[in-house]
């Protein structure tokens, strides 16, 4: 007998499924995220045990690590973001918006990998093999360990990988696969969870590395279920603006290494090629002598980072000031402007702030908030800070300077970029006392940093002699 459909509602966001319609979501909670699909009901039964062979537990001493299991993919900024290298048997989601070099990036590490001949599959659905080898010829030569395929059935994409044996296979991508024993459309709730589920077995069982590629939503999320994300081993978001150059990896997910690393790419004609010094990447072309503008660290797992920060204050000509802060929290923004004009004094209610970090960086890490406070009052003052100065600290609301994790490194990175002095947290020279070349200005307090560079301190204005030579 001919298997009867049945109509199904599935969340996108968790993928709970149920019988009719829901305005939220039991699972995740969500509201409005039930779409409608087809499916065909699951045989009943037990099935055959003939040929299967029974999968018995072991002790955990039983178990072999081997420790050369991460293979280079030939871009550093890549291996970083992926703990140390790719893992074999690992299952990978990169996602990211249209045209931000998602496929640029994996047929980098496929040429790489082909060059130390190892064996890679390349399956995309979206573009044809004229195409895929037109971006090829831009980024450099292939060998013949890179295999190319067209194809969106993955019945066929399963018999191919086992036929070809590859080592590394890349899906490009996930929305345009169908499985043929799911009735709904390709890129649906359920054709997504099952395709995934399916190269989800195929890589722990055949020991395949599996890059998987999504589409994003307009929110940024993966399309598709949330259940997607906890299926995969790592999942990478490329971020930057499609009209700049640099380009962004992080790891959101990652079950073989730390989620905190970032890899830092710039879009060439060539491909996208990595930023060994994002400090330097990002503060170039910074203004001289320019009032509001001061550099500040921040850290991305183990690298620090130097930023500009931003600040333009001025009187506002409407009832409500107007406050926008760009790269940064918001309300982060807010917050310490609250701290200025509570603990020193400063008249912000009447202003317009902006705040923005250059380079079109997004942090949101608490060791930013002294170069934010620094950059507002610098614009209020109208008074520059010299261009040899970098400040790192998190600001409480009582006004204290607050200290922060890895000022070795902090202070080694500024020091290799020649600047002159830092200031930071009074509590964190402790840790810093065998730093030689370098001018370090502990304080405790904002009033403190008003005071820097006089003796009698504690002045609620930019004092006039502000240089730190």
């Amino acid at each position: 007998m001919a298997k009867t459909k049945k109509t199904v509602f599935f969340c996108q966001n968790c993928g709970y499924e149920s019988a009719k319609w829901m305005g939220q979501c039991p699972g995740c909670k969500e509201w409005n995220t039930f779409v409608e699909e087809t499916v065909l009901p699951k045989t009943s039964g037990r099935g055959s045990t003939v040929g299967k062979t029974e999968n018995k537990p072991v002790s955990l001493n039983q178990i072999d690590i081997q420790e050369d299991t991460r293979l280079g993919s030939g871009l550093e900024e890549l291996d970083r973001v992926l703990g140390g290298g790719i893992v074999q048997g690992s299952l990978v989601l990169v996602g990211g918006d249209p045209g931000i070099g998602k496929s640029t990036l994996l047929l980098q590490m496929c040429r790489y990998l082909s060059q130390k001949h190892i064996k890679a599959l390349y399956i995309s659905g979206e573009e044809s093999l004229r195409q895929i080898k037109l971006r090829a010829r831009r980024i450099g030569d292939f060998t013949d360990d890179l295999l190319l395929l067209c194809e969106t059935n993955l019945q066929m994409i399963e018999h191919i990988i086992e036929n070809q044996a590859p080592q590394l296979v890349i899906i490009d991508s996930i929305q345009t696969l169908y499985n043929e024993e799911v009735s709904s459309p390709p890129g649906s709730v359920s054709q997504v969870r099952e395709s995934t589920s399916v190269l989800l077995q195929t890589a722990k069982g055949k020991g395949v590395t599996i890059f998987i590629v999504g589409h994003v939503t307009k929110e940024g999320n993966v399309a598709g279920p949330r259940v997607l994300e906890h299926m995969v081993d790592t999942v990478l978001y490329f971020e930057g603006d499609r009209h700049a150059s640099y380009r962004i990896l992080r790891a959101v997910k990652n079950r073989f290494g730390s989620t905190n690393e970032i890899g830092v790419f710039e879009m060439r004609e060539s491909g996208l090629e990595e930023v060994k010094n994002p400090s330097e990447f990002l503060l170039d072309g910074r203004p001289e002598d320019a009032s509001g503008s001061i550099v500040a660290c921040s850290m991305e797992g183990t690298r620090p980072i130097l930023i500009e920060i931003q600040a333009l204050v001025c009187n506002t000509n409407f009832g409500i000031p107007r406050r926008t802060a760009a790269g940064t929290d918001f309300n982060r923004v807010n917050l310490l402007m609250a701290v200025l004009e509570k603990r020193l004094g400063m008249h912000l209610s009447n202003c317009d702030a902006y705040v923005n970090i250059a380079g079109g960086i997004k942090i949101s890490e608490p060791a930013i908030d002294l170069g934010i406070v620094l950059a507002v009052i610098s614009s209020h003052q109208n008074r520059a800070i010299p261009d040899h100065v970098i400040a790192f600290g998190e600001v409480g609301l009582s006004g204290e300077i607050r200290a922060v994790n890895m000022s070795e490194q902090r202070v080694a990175e500024a020091k290799k970029l020649g600047f002159r002095t830092v200031i930071l947290p009074k509590v964190s020279l402790k840790t810093l006392e065998g730093v030689k070349g370098i001018r370090l200005l502990g304080v405790s307090s904002l009033r403190e940093v008003m005071g820097l560079g006089r003796s009698n301190g504690g002045s609620p204005h930019m004092p006039s002699d502000f240089t730190y030579s």
